[in-house]
């Protein structure tokens, strides 16, 4: 059985205005069902069968966030129950998700993804790409779309001034685009950084939404 002690432990050492998203990918629905009957109610998977899955499978009250990369042919699969897509990192998405939102007369929740890591292997867009994007006449047109803030992943590495520098070019990024009142479909109050190793670190720099899921459901 889960030991939940360790949930608590970590709610109470966030500020009341930090969501936690607990981030249950790969975990069996015994575990999640433990944390959501302590009050959790926000969970993130990153593979869309398997949200799907525990979608039909668990309490419909849950907000379900998709958290990991996101491919345009499995964004039907997703539109008519997902609460937020995090990882959000080109145009040609974007107009995918609008398009199955409409289906359902849905607006759907999402956060774009800035690449802000010294690692090839993490996804996202620079600075110049968000802000073409949000200014473009194609993301004008799109009705169904709605973004609320920005995400992104700091570089894995022990060095926490690096991890620091990264996270804090996130948040002056953020608030500069939530100055900018010439964006259509954007209501920026979310800036999810930081994950079980560097959660504390991102909330110093300006995080409202962390992602922690190894500290709570024990590796995987």
């Amino acid at each position: 059985m889960l030991d939940t002690s360790i949930y608590f432990e970590i709610k109470k050492t966030l500020p009341p205005t930090v969501t936690l998203v607990a981030v249950s990918k790969t975990k069996p629905v015994e575990d999640i069902l433990s944390i959501y009957n302590c009050g959790q109610k926000v969970f993130g998977e990153n593979k869309v069968q398997e949200l799907c899955s525990k979608f039909e499978s668990m309490p419909k009250d849950i907000e379900w966030h998709l958290i990991g990369h996101l491919q345009t042919n499995k964004v039907k699969y997703i539109a008519s129950f997902v609460s937020l897509i995090h990882a959000v990192d080109s145009l040609k998405l974007l107009q995918e998700i609008n398009k199955q939102a409409q289906k359902y007369n849905r607006v759907i929740n999402c956060l774009l993804q800035i690449y802000i890591a010294k690692e090839e292997s993490k996804f996202g867009l620079d600075f110049d790409e968000a802000i073409s994007i949000l200014h473009s006449p194609e993301f004008v047109a799109l009705e169904h779309i709605n973004i609320v803030g920005l995400m992104g992943m700091a570089t894995n590495t022990d060095d926490q001034l690096i991890v620091k520098k990264e996270f804090t070019q996130l948040e002056k990024f953020y608030q500069e685009l939530k100055k900018d009142n010439t964006i259509a479909h954007c209501n920026f109050s979310t800036l999810s950084m930081g994950m079980s190793n560097d959660y504390a670190l991102a909330i110093d720099c300006g995080s409202n939404m962390v992602r922690i899921g190894s500290s709570i459901f024990g590796n995987r």
